[in-house]
C-alpha cells in the first residue's frame, strides 16, 4: 500500500502546484491586459510563455500520474 500512498501523494501534489501556477498565470496575464481564457490564440511574451509551458507539463504528468492511481 505504500505505493499507491506515493502515487496519490504525487498526484496531490501536481495538483497543488498546478492551482499554483494556474494563479500565477492568471496573475500575471491580467497585470499584462491579456485575458487568461485567450492565452492560447495570442502571441505571449517571453514569461507568460514559459509559464503557459509549465503549465501544459504539469497538466500532462497529472493526466499521467492520475492514470496510473487508477491501475
Amino acid at each position: 500500500m505504500i505505493v499507491m500512498d506515493d502515487r496519490h501523494q504525487v498526484v496531490s501534489d501536481l495538483r497543488e502546484h498546478l492551482r499554483d501556477l494556474d494563479a500565477e498565470f492568471d496573475r500575471e496575464m491580467r497585470a499584462r491586459g491579456f485575458d487568461p481564457a485567450q492565452a492560447e490564440n495570442v502571441a505571449l511574451p517571453s514569461h507568460l510563455a514559459a509559464l503557459y509551458t509549465e503549465r501544459q507539463q504539469v497538466k500532462a504528468a497529472l493526466t499521467e500520474a492520475e492514470e496510473k492511481t487508477d491501475d
